[in-house]
C-alpha cells in the first residue's frame, strides 16, 4: 500500500497566486497606494511594459520549472521506495 502523493505543483502555484493576491490587496486597500499605482501605470512606456511582460513570463516559466523538478524528485523517491519497500537501500 502506497502513501498518497503530495501535489507539490498545486502547492507551489497556489503559493504564487496567494502572494500575488495578497500584494494586490495590499496595494489596492488604501487610497494613497491606489493613486500611486494609477500614476505609475499611466507613466509606463512601451519599453517598460514589454520588459514587465517578459519578466512575468520568465517568472511563470521559473515556477513551472520548479514544479517539474519537485515532481521529478518525487517520482524518483517513489521509484526507489518501490524497489526497496522497507526503505533500506543496500550498501555498495
Amino acid at each position: 500500500m502506497t502513501r498518497p502523493r503530495t501535489r507539490w505543483a498545486a502547492i507551489i502555484w497556489g503559493a504564487l497566486f496567494a502572494a500575488v493576491a495578497a500584494g494586490a490587496l495590499w496595494l489596492l486597500s488604501a487610497d494613497d497606494r491606489r493613486a500611486g499605482v494609477a500614476d505609475w501605470t499611466t507613466s509606463l512606456s512601451p519599453t517598460t511594459i514589454s520588459a514587465l511582460l517578459i519578466l512575468t513570463i520568465g517568472v511563470l516559466l521559473l515556477v513551472a520549472g520548479a514544479s517539474a523538478l519537485v515532481r521529478r524528485a518525487q517520482r524518483g523517491i517513489a521509484a526507489r521506495s518501490e524497489q526497496h519497500p522497507l526503505g533500506h537501500v543496500p550498501a555498495d
